[in-house]
């Protein structure tokens, strides 16, 4: 699955991650896939209720390598 944007957000800690992904989507057209790439692990909560709270879709998350990439359609 490919995306359109990325944002690396390896590092940050809440709500950091979140903040430049939504920043990011905002710039990008309706049914465009950001992926996101993350190592706070309070991402795993944040992302997916940033996305359900936006109108965002979570199409994806994969362990990569230390870090976890989410794929997000904008909605």
């Amino acid at each position: 699955m490919g995306w359109d944007d990325e944002v690396d957000a390896v590092g940050l800690i809440c709500p950091l991650p979140v903040l430049r992904a939504r920043k990011r989507l905002l710039a990008l057209a309706p049914g465009a896939v950001l992926r996101v790439l993350t190592t706070d692990p309070v991402a795993e909560i944040d992302i997916p209720h940033f996305c359900t709270e936006a109108g965002h879709t979570l199409l994806d998350r994969q362990p990569e390598g230390a870090a976890t990439a989410w794929l997000i359609r904008r909605g």
